[in-house]
């Protein structure tokens, strides 16, 4: 892993290639409550505005040509917040479920929720259920939303789920390989990120798909997640492009 810290402000937004895009990208939305608080408003301000962050950016990622686009919108360490605080999260999930539900065929973006969705309201469940029906007859962008998320927590339930396949004899213990066990978790068929953006200012993956980010290039910045914009991810993008992705491996060439 690659860790860009993203201080300066030199604008590199003009040297993007539009051609060679990461094809997933995976963002922590984290910066919300401290922006509110610089600002002298209560946190879920914060979050409101975040909320419009996303929208923007998420559409941005799918004209621009992203195949997939994660966030991490709510950890299972989440519920220790606020009431309040929750309760706004929750509302503006509602929110946004509602009017995904009315223009997801018109722009064909289909959604996925990532995360254990039992704690959630029998509303949010039942819009998170009409948001992956209407999922399964398009084609477009894919945005995963983790909810309720933790990458510990995602790792222990896809060790659960394989143990009891193989408690009823459709496997056996032996035969579990490294692409079998991510079969089994909520990013089932869906490619590992190549780009993670930390907004926020931290250095940190704080329990944020910890199996799927092992090769993927990291790029943090300053900027708290209310302020992200499309030319800051220009920046992370053009940061991106100038690495050399070796697995592990060697560039070639190199003795």
């Amino acid at each position: 892993m690659i860790f860009s810290f993203g201080k300066k402000k030199a604008d590199t937004a003009g040297q993007v290639d539009f051609s060679h895009l990461p094809r997933h990208i995976a963002i922590i939305l984290d910066g919300n409550g401290r922006w509110a608080k610089r600002r002298g408003l209560p946190r879920t301000a914060g979050h409101k505005v975040g909320a419009e962050t996303f929208r923007t950016i998420a559409t941005y990622c799918r004209d621009i040509g992203i195949d997939y686009l994660t966030v991490y919108a709510f950890s299972t360490e989440n519920w220790k917040r606020p009431q309040e605080e929750v309760d706004t999260i929750m509302a503006l999930l509602k929110r946004y479920l509602l009017e995904a539900i009315e223009t997801m065929e018109r722009d064909n973006v289909r959604l996925r929720f990532m995360g254990d969705m039992t704690p959630l309201s029998g509303e949010l469940k039942a819009l998170v259920d009409r948001c992956n029906a209407i999922s399964e007859r398009l084609t477009g962008c894919l945005c995963s939303i983790c909810i309720n998320y933790g990458g510990r927590a995602e790792l222990v339930h896809a060790a659960s789920r394989f143990a009891e396949d193989c408690r009823v004899g459709l496997v056996k213990p032996d035969d579990l390989t490294e692409d079998m066990l991510a079969g089994y978790l909520y990013s089932a068929g869906i490619p590992d990120p190549d780009l993670l953006i930390r907004p926020g200012g931290e250095l940190r993956l704080s329990n944020f798909l910890l199996w799927q980010c092992a090769y993927s290039e990291f790029y943090t910045t300053d900027v708290l997640w209310p302020e992200f914009t499309k030319e800051e991810l220009h920046r992370a993008i053009a940061s991106y492009q100038r690495r050399s992705r070796r697995y592990g491996g060697l560039r070639e060439g190199t003795t």
